[in-house]
């Protein structure tokens, strides 16, 4: 049964609106004879310039609904809560019952869940009536309402056959289950990526189950990373695969198959490509379209996929990273993508895991650390944070927690200061939503030598963690750190244009383009070429080779061409001419901002914030005293000295006018002081 509102509560509403908004005309009028001409230094709350996606720039928080009976009295006290405490929406994530995971309650807590079957069945009209009416609800409060596509992840459902589940090369008896979904004891089977047909069979059912409840404001249907459980991604696998990929390669491939391809890395670099394609076509691309024709925006973690990622989050229309899990470093991939392909939010799945996998310091999380870390994903290009998360807890209850996440919710250490950490991630949240991002330097990614490098080592893999293709670790070049470099690949560099002698592709103007990779795709190459020939200043430290099995005689040639041009140096110090838009002995991590008229907002995070690695310890962001750094700015071609204080726990937002005058915005947020703990052994549970 939907619940709708009473009359009275309707009119009571109307009647305090009218009432407030007499007030604030009268407080409007009023300001002048107060000698008040300016209510705020920043930008105005995206609350009145709403973005394309969100009313506001709050945060949202991934909402898990465990199976059980989810009534509209506990949705209302939740959201009603969520609210309260100045979050933007939900996305409603849903997740196994409880009682799935009691072996493990057991080891942690020494808790007990009772079975519990009393869920709404899986995408009935039951199930379907009580997520229509917390959406309806979500929108009378002016709450966002996302959801995740499908119950748990990766992609799986409860009538996929055999045939369109996932596949590996040389062991036809494989298919992963999914264990942990919203019909447990049911068990899921995850789809063939590689196969849009089941996609299909996957996200029709949902599809149906949904038309009832993407009604109102425009939601967002979420994809979280790539999960897919396989020994080795290099034996992912379809019907035809070998067949298309002869076509495309000249040569067939099941040979280096039956071998194992690690020994083959040229083989290994085509098998890649091939599989690149083989996904954007079989999965993104469908996942897309898919979310248009129901209506809604597609909100999508490409972390992990092994495909040229870059492409791949061309393709969505809110890229979305994740931290802690992995280093908040990742995210310049996933903003860089963004801007690249002219996309106004780049998300976070911000905080999962922080303290390490699973459970660690659950309900013992510190505000002053999520600042650190929420810092070091503003600099990284993050613009709209979802915290995971907030799990449902009904009313009078706050004892149920997710095992990855940290605990936003009645009852939890952070609870105090939810209300204004949240205020502060919508402060900065909405200044990075301003105009576009500033861009100098492009920078090509190392696609390619992480295609020939293959498995990481092991002190490199974690849990979802094995090949290099996932390019968790790269760093722009350190000579480059001024001039705020963004990523580029050979998909962005084919739909660019030299246009004054710059590189312009999507929101993006690079003075140069900076290379310095041990492999290049003879495409690639081709193409620095001609634009090199256009006039673009290119930067190449090292002479690569060509990857792949398939060697060009021409591949030299080209080379030689590239290197002759005057514009191109392996002196970085030699061809750009002109200072960094930031510069001092040390710099902090930091993102720019530029909006039409050419303001820039320059954000400088926290010392504690700067290459943060993945796990943080509980009380890492602990500071005592302020520390003082002397910048150079170089704006409006004129470079200007500032001196910076970082105050404990504070970053710094600069206003910059297009005459060059540089004010210093209040960002302020003081967290409580973090206890310092002992690193915690890494469980494991799973």
């Amino acid at each position: 049964m939907i619940l709708k509102r009473s009359d009275e509560d309707l009119f009571l509403n109307s009647y305090f609106y009218t009432m407030n908004l007499l007030k604030f005309l009268v407080l409007i009028l009023c300001l002048p004879l107060l000698g008040i001409h300016n209510i705020s230094d920043y930008p105005k709350s995206k609350s009145t310039a709403p973005n394309k996606f969100y009313r506001t720039s709050k945060p949202l928080a991934r909402w898990f609904w465990f199976a059980t009976k989810i009534k509209p009295s506990d949705v209302k006290f939740q959201l009603d809560w969520a609210k309260r405490n100045h979050f933007g929406g939900v996305e409603i994530a849903w997740v196994y019952p409880l009682y799935r995971y009691n072996p493990i309650y057991a080891l942690i807590s020494n808790r007990q869940y009772p079975t519990d079957t009393s869920a709404q069945k899986w995408l009935s009209q039951d199930w379907t009536d009580i997520v229509a009416y917390t959406k309806r609800y979500a929108d009378s409060i002016e709450l966002a309402c996302d959801f995740t596509f499908g119950s748990a992840w990766p992609s799986a459902g409860l009538d996929i056959d055999k045939q369109h589940g996932t596949q590996i090369y040389g062991d036809t008896s494989f298919s992963q289950m999914l264990t942990f979904s919203w019909a447990y004891p049911q068990n899921m089977r995850v789809i063939n990526h590689l196969d849009s047909n089941a996609f299909k069979l996957f996200a029709d059912p949902f599809q149906t189950a949904m038309k009832d409840v993407l009604k109102g404001s425009k939601s967002a249907l979420f994809m979280d990373s790539w999960e897919i459980k396989l020994n080795k991604t290099n034996k992912i696998w379809t019907s035809g695969f070998d067949s298309t990929f002869k076509v495309r390669f000249k040569y067939d491939i099941i040979p280096y198959m039956k071998m194992g391809i690690d020994s083959f890395p040229d083989v290994r670099y085509d098998y890649m490509l091939h599989l690149d394609a083989y996904i954007n076509e079989g999965f993104y691309k469908p996942f897309v379209n898919k979310c248009k024709e129901m209506g809604a925006w597609s909100r999508v973690q490409c972390l992990g996929a092994p495909t040229d990622v870059m492409s791949s989050y061309a393709l969505v229309d809110i890229p979305e990273t994740e931290a802690m899990l992995n280093n908040p470093n990742y995210s310049k991939i996933v903003s860089s993508a963004a801007c690249l392909s002219s996309k106004e939010m780049v998300s976070c799945e911000s905080f999962t895991c922080m303290y390490g996998f699973p459970y660690t310091y659950l309900r013992k999380e510190q505000t002053a650390d999520l600042k650190m870390v929420a810092d070091a994903l503003f600099a990284n290009g993050v613009n709209q944070h979802i915290y995971i998360g907030m799990p449902y807890n009904p009313e009078g209850v706050d004892t149920i927690d997710f095992f990855a996440s940290c605990y936003f919710g009645p009852g939890g250490s952070l609870t105090d200061e939810i209300p204004a950490f949240n205020s502060y991630v919508e402060k900065v949240s909405g200044i990075l939503q301003e105009g576009k991002t500033y861009s100098d330097v492009a920078v090509y990614i190392p696609y390619e030598d992480a295609l020939m490098k293959g498995a990481y080592p092991p002190e490199r893999q974690r849990v979802w963690v094995w090949g290099e293709y996932e390019m968790r670790y790269i760093d722009p070049p350190a000579e480059t750190a001024g001039y705020h470099p963004l990523w580029i690949n050979r998909h962005f560099l084919e739909q660019a244009k030299v246009v004054d002698r710059k590189l312009v592709v999507g929101d993006a103007s690079f003075s140069l383009l900076y290379v310095d990779v041990k492999y290049m795709d003879i495409r690639a190459l081709k193409r620095i070429l001609q634009l090199a020939k256009e006039g673009l200043k290119i930067c190449i430290k090292q002479t690569p080779s060509q990857p792949g099995k398939s060697k060009s005689g021409s591949y030299a040639t080209l080379l030689r061409q590239l290197l002759a041009i005057p514009q191109v140096s392996k002196h970085f110090d030699q061809i750009i001419n002109h200072p960094p838009l930031i510069q001092g002995d040390s710099l902090p991590g930091y993102w720019c901002r530029t909006t039409k008229d050419g303001t820039k907002y320059l954000f400088l995070a926290q010392w504690g914030s700067k290459d943060l690695q993945y796990p943080v310890y509980s009380g890492q962001s602990l500071m005592t005293e302020s520390k003082t750094m002397a910048f150079n700015i170089y704006t409006n071609r004129k470079l200007q000295k500032i001196n910076v204080e970082f105050k404990p726990y504070q970053s710094v937002m600069l206003k910059i006018a297009p005459n060059g005058t540089i004010d210093f915005m209040d960002i302020s947020f003081v967290p409580k002081t973090p206890i310092v703990r002992p690193r915690e052994v890494q469980k494991t549970y799973f």
